[in-house]
């Protein structure tokens, strides 16, 4: 029996999903998907800005030097949740790595992940990046809390969520400059 038209139609549809969904290919495929759709993050609207209800975690960095985030009170601070296997975080990290290397010294970044820490050191290095990241010792504040991969959070000054956005975002767009630009001048 000879396979028809519509069999090998129906087979390479089938191949094409399976490539997508198991294979190194279909991960690339979705940061680029992700990275194509990401637009600027959202601020949070005036009267739903709320204050972090407590400013007590305690994380590790790369090299397990501990990290307070009680320390971080009264400064500008964006959190990103992330790990080496969400294609869209790793779709919005380079727009992170453009915005980290021209405000590092003005904001706080933090970029949390649970990952094994050695995938995460080759990643950083087969990636060229060289952010500040950081492994949770316990649960983070329940207000910086969420299931979904990624979410970031810009904390102003006075503790209030700015931005809590979830999913892949231009982080490096001229909104998201504005934004921080202005919380600066507070």
């Amino acid at each position: 029996m000879v396979p028809t038209k519509k069999w090998i139609v129906n087979g390479i549809y089938v191949v094409g999903i399976l490539i997508l969904l198991f294979t190194p290919i279909g991960f690339k495929a979705k940061v680029i998907a992700s990275r194509l759709l990401s637009t600027s993050a959202a601020k949070v609207k005036d009267g739903m800005q709320v204050p972090l209800d407590t400013y007590r975690w305690k994380l590790t960095d790369l090299e397990n030097g501990t990290f307070n985030f009680d320390d971080q009170k009264g400064k500008i601070i964006l959190v990103n949740f992330w790990a080496t296997w969400c294609p869209p975080c790793v779709a919005e990290m380079p727009s992170l790595q453009e915005l980290y290397n021209d405000y590092d010294d003005k904001v706080v970044f933090m970029f949390v992940t649970s990952d094994d820490r050695q995938k995460v050191i080759s990643f950083l290095e087969r990636k060229d990046f060289n952010l500040p990241i950081y492994f949770p010792s316990f649960e983070p504040p329940k207000m910086l809390r969420s299931k979904l991969l990624p979410t970031t959070y810009i904390i102003d000054r006075d503790g209030k969520i700015i931005v809590a956005e979830t999913g892949a975002a231009d982080w490096n767009s001229d909104k998201t400059r504005a934004l921080i630009d202005d919380l600066l001048k507070e």
